[in-house]
C-alpha cells in the first residue's frame, strides 16, 4: 500500500511538470467536460431525482408522531440531500460511469502503445491525457451536484405531493425552515475533493495498466473500488474537519 501511494505520488507530479500549453489543455480539458458532464446528466437526474423522491416517503412513513409537523418531512429531506446524498451518492455513481470509463481509456491507450508513442515525440503523455481529465472532473462534479440537489428537493416534492404524504406548502415551509448556506459551500467542497479522488485514482490505475484486454477491465474493476473507498473516506474526513 505504501509503494503504491508513493507511485501515485509520483504520478501526480509527472503529470504537474512539464505541461502542456495552455491552448492545448483548454481544448482537451473543454472535450473531457463534454464526455465526463454533459453524458452523464442522465444518469445523475434518474438518481437524484428517486433518491430525493424514495427518501421523502420512507420520512413520512416513519413520522407518526402526531405532535411533529409534517414540515419537517420537507426538512429532513432538504438536509439529507444537501449534506450527504447529493455530493456522495452522485459521486460514487459517478467513480462507476466516469471513473470506469478514465481507466479504461487510458489503460486501451496503454496497451496498444499511443502513450509510448506520445513519449517518443516528447509529449509528457501524464499531462497530455491526464491532466485534462482531472481539471474537467473537478469543474463537471459540482455542477452535477448541483443539478442533484434540486432534482432530489424536486422529486421529494413531487412525491409527497402525489402520494398525500404531506401538502406542497408544508413541504415548501420545511425546505426553508433554518436553512444554513454553508451547508452548499461544504457539498461543493466535497464534491471538488471526490472529483479529483475518482479522475487520480482511475487515471492513474489506467495509466499504469500492463497486459492485454483482460488487464484493462481489471484496472477498470480496481479503479471504481479504490475510488468508492476513497471517497467514503474522505467523505468521513471532510465532515469531521469543516462541521
Amino acid at each position: 500500500m505504501v509503494k503504491s501511494f508513493g507511485e501515485f505520488l509520483l504520478f501526480i507530479q509527472s503529470m504537474l511538470t512539464r505541461k502542456e500549453r495552455v491552448a492545448v489543455l483548454w481544448q482537451r480539458t473543454i472535450d473531457e467536460c463534454v464526455i465526463i458532464g454533459i453524458n452523464s446528466i442522465f444518469i445523475v437526474a434518474i438518481v437524484s431525482a428517486f433518491i430525493g423522491a424514495v427518501t421523502c416517503v420512507q420520512i413520512a412513513y416513519n413520522l407518526t408522531n402526531p405532535l411533529i409537523p409534517k414540515s419537517t418531512i420537507g426538512y429532513m429531506v432538504r438536509e439529507m440531500t444537501i449534506l450527504e446524498l447529493a455530493p456522495t451518492i452522485t459521486s460514487i455513481v459517478l467513480a462507476g460511469k466516469v471513473g470506469s470509463s478514465i481507466a479504461g481509456g487510458l489503460g486501451t491507450m496503454r496497451i496498444t502503445e499511443q502513450v509510448s508513442a506520445l513519449e517518443v515525440m516528447g509529449i509528457n503523455s501524464a499531462s497530455y491525457l491526464v491532466l485534462p481529465r482531472i481539471l474537467a472532473s473537478m469543474l463537471m462534479f459540482p455542477l452535477l451536484v448541483i443539478l442533484a440537489m434540486a432534482l432530489s428537493i424536486i422529486g421529494g416534492y413531487l412525491a409527497g405531493s402525489l402520494t398525500g404524504a404531506l401538502s406542497a406548502q408544508e413541504y415548501i415551509e420545511g425546505i426553508r425552515t433554518d436553512f444554513i448556506p454553508y451547508n452548499i459551500v461544504f457539498a461543493l467542497i466535497k464534491s471538488v475533493v471526490f472529483a479529483f479522488l475518482v479522475s487520480a485514482i482511475s487515471s492513474f490505475k489506467g495509466f499504469y495498466t500492463q497486459g492485454g484486454a483482460l488487464e484493462v477491465g481489471a484496472a477498470s474493476t480496481t479503479a471504481v473500488n479504490n475510488s468508492i473507498i476513497a471517497i467514503l473516506v474522505a467523505d468521513f474526513a471532510l465532515a469531521a474537519l469543516l462541521l
